[in-house]
C-alpha cells in the first residue's frame, strides 16, 4: 500500500527516469474503470501519443506528469496501485491497467491489484476545479517543512483525536493506517488522545515522529509490508523498522512492550500499552 513515503519515492525515480522522455504509444489492457473521467481508451491514448514528460511532481497523495503546453496526466495510486519501469521486451506484468510506451527507454507500466488507479489527462487550467480539495491540503511533512510552532498552533484548533487527524488530508498529507500506527507510536501517544488537549511535550514529540518517520521510510525506500514494490520492481528497507503494524501479539522492536490491536471503523489498529 502506497502511503506518502512511497508515493514520493516514486515521484522521484519517475522524475529521473521519464523527464525528457517523448511517449510513442499507449495502451490499455485494463477495463476503463481506470480512467474515470475518459471519454474512451482512445481519447486517452490520443491525449498522451506525442507528448514529452517535461516533469513528474506530486501535490499531496497525486502524482502530476507535466506534458507541457497546458496538458498534465494526473494520477492517483488509492491502495493498490505501483508503477513499474521495464523494457519494451518484458514480458506482461498481472494487473496491468495502462502502459506508456516512449520514443527511447521503454516503457512505464501502471499496475493495480484492486480497482483503486485512477488516471486523467486535463487541462493545467483546470486542475483545482476538477480537483477542489487539492486547495485544502494539510501540512506535508516532504515538501512543507514548518516550525513546530506553527504545528501546535494548527493541532491545538482541533477537535479531533489525534489518530483520526493524521488520517485527515486537510491536516498532514498522505498518511494511511501504516505510517500513522507508526507515528503515534513513535510518540507514545495514545489514538484516541484529542489534539487540543495535548501538552508542549507532547505535541513536539509528535510533530518529530511525523517528520522523523516520513523521512527516514523514504531513506530506506519505503515499505513493502503488503506487497508494495518500486517503479523498478524492487521492496523496500523499511519493513524491517517497522516497530507496530502488523505485528500484533509480537514484542515492538525496542523491546519496551507487546503489540496490541484494536478495530476502529474497520481498520484494525497497532499500539503498545505504554501510548497513553
Amino acid at each position: 500500500m502506497a502511503e506518502l513515503p512511497e508515493i514520493e519515492i516514486a515521484r522521484r525515480d519517475l522524475d529521473k527516469e521519464i523527464t525528457g522522455r517523448r511517449i510513442k504509444m499507449v495502451d490499455v489492457p485494463g477495463t476503463k474503470k481506470t480512467l474515470p473521467a475518459m471519454r474512451s481508451k482512445q481519447q486517452f491514448a490520443d491525449l498522451l501519443v506525442g507528448k514529452k514528460v517535461e516533469s513528474v511532481t506530486r501535490d499531496g497523495a497525486l502524482l502530476l506528469f507535466d506534458l507541457g503546453d497546458d496538458a498534465v496526466m494526473v494520477v492517483h495510486l488509492g491502495a493498490t496501485g505501483s508503477f513499474r519501469r521495464v523494457t519494451a521486451r518484458t514480458p506482461a506484468i498481472q494487473h496491468t491497467k495502462v502502459v506508456l510506451g516512449f520514443t527511447t527507454g521503454g516503457q512505464l507500466r501502471v499496475l493495480d491489484s484492486g480497482s483503486e488507479v485512477t488516471m486523467r489527462v486535463i487541462a493545467k487550467s483546470r486542475y483545482l476545479k476538477l480537483y477542489p480539495e487539492q486547495a485544502d491540503l494539510g501540512f506535508d511533512p516532504v515538501d512543507m517543512p514548518m516550525p513546530w510552532t506553527e504545528f501546535a498552533l494548527r493541532l491545538k484548533g482541533r477537535a479531533d483525536c489525534i489518530r483520526d487527524l493524521l488520517l485527515d488530508m486537510s491536516f498532514v498529507v498522505g498518511f494511511g493506517p501504516m505510517y500513522a500506527d507508526e507515528v503515534l507510536h513513535a510518540a507514545r501517544l495514545g489514538h484516541q488522545r484529542m489534539a487540543r488537549e495535548l501538552n508542549t511535550q507532547e505535541i513536539r514529540r509528535l510533530y518529530r515522529a511525523i517528520v522523523e518517520t516520513i523521512h527516514n521510510s523514504i531513506k530506506y525506500r519505503g515499505a513493502s509490508f503488503d506487497g508494495y514494490l518500486d517503479v523498478f520492481g524492487k521492496a523496500g528497507g523499511f519493513d524491517s523498522y517497522l516497530e507496530v503494524y502488523g505485528r500484533g501479539g509480537e514484542r515492538c522492536r525496542n523491546g519496551r512492550g507487546d503489540v496490541l490491536t484494536t478495530v476502529i471503523r474497520g481498520v484494525t489498529h497497532h499500539y503498545c500499552d505504554y501510548q497513553v
